[in-house]
């Protein structure tokens, strides 16, 4: 193939990768701009059920998404070995994962922990070395020896080989009313207590933190997808945690609040995907032509 042949068969390919992405670029956003993701979990009523016969405690818990307001990080707790801490004290370094759950709950609480720790045993990123645990029992009765108890449990769960941060970057805290009442409000965590069954009503999921402590990201329901929490930890430490490859695959996902989990945004994939074509093209045509160039030249 000559010169000018390669040329003109390079011209042609260029104008119309180049055309490919233009349609890319100005494409109307309504047709590109959709997410995937499933719904939260929660309660879902059923076909022809009114209002009035919801039951009342679910009427009133939910997640109040108060995200970059800042929780009360003077609040105090008692964490599993008894010592009095301020929340403060597993801020500023590193972002946190907070986790609300009371230690005796028969069901939802376990599942959330349950939840949480089988995303960590295949998170890449590991405890204390690039984020906190904080799990805050709601329930004023719950003591350091129930807190630790609990630990015991998840620790022994924990399954990543040499990752070894996790006892001293998971805390189980306990405390007082007023101190529970300050922060789960902070963190838009409402909750009540269930006379009829005698146990707590309350929402299901984990909240990220940034590490100054303003609340970032709420993934809901009783099983976080390692992808997405990786992809919260890495928004809320602005980049420290994770690698490159974290905030290029970022540029392609959103967080929705209304389901809790990042989905694809279609329109920015293809947009990186005719970029990426076009470099790779350019890249062909540049290799070929000096081949052609260097095979013409004189001996």
């Amino acid at each position: 193939m000559g010169f000018s042949s390669v040329s003109s068969v390079s011209t042609v390919v260029v104008i119309f990768f180049v055309s490919f992405v233009s349609f890319v670029l100005s494409a109307p956003q309504a047709l590109f701009a959709q997410m995937t993701g499933a719904p939260a979990a929660g309660y879902k009523r059923e076909a022809g059920m009114t209002s009035s016969t919801i039951p009342a405690p679910l009427g009133e818990i939910g997640f109040d998404q108060n995200i970059d307001q800042l929780v009360p990080l003077d609040v105090t707790f008692r964490d599993e070995a008894g010592r009095r801490v301020a929340l403060g004290e597993y801020f500023g370094k590193r972002p946190v994962v907070m986790v609300f759950a009371y230690y005796d709950c028969p069901m939802l609480c376990t599942q959330v922990i349950n939840g949480l720790s089988s995303a960590l045993n295949v998170l890449s990123l590991e405890p204390h070395k690039d984020f906190e645990i904080v799990t805050v029992s709601f329930n004023p009765r719950d003591t350091p020896a129930t807190a630790s108890a609990k630990k015991a449990v998840y620790l022994e769960r924990y399954e990543r080989p040499g990752a070894l941060g996790i006892g001293a970057g998971w805390h189980f805290l306990t405390g007082d009313q007023p101190s529970i009442d300050r922060l789960t409000k902070a963190a838009g965590f409402r909750y009540v207590w269930d006379k009829t069954t005698k146990q707590f009503a309350h929402p299901t999921g984990v909240i990220v933190l940034t590490p100054e402590g303003k609340l970032a990201r709420y993934l809901f329901g009783i099983e976080y997808g390692p992808r997405d929490l990786r992809f919260a930890l890495v928004e809320a430490s602005a980049g420290k945690v994770g690698t490159p490859v974290d905030s290029l695959l970022l540029y392609c996902y959103h967080y929705d609040p209304m389901t809790g989990r990042y989905g694809l945004i279609v329109m920015r994939a293809l947009r990186l995907a005719g970029i990426a074509t076009v470099l790779a093209l350019g890249s062909f045509i540049v290799l070929m032509v000096r081949r052609e160039t260097a095979g013409r030249a004189p001996l």
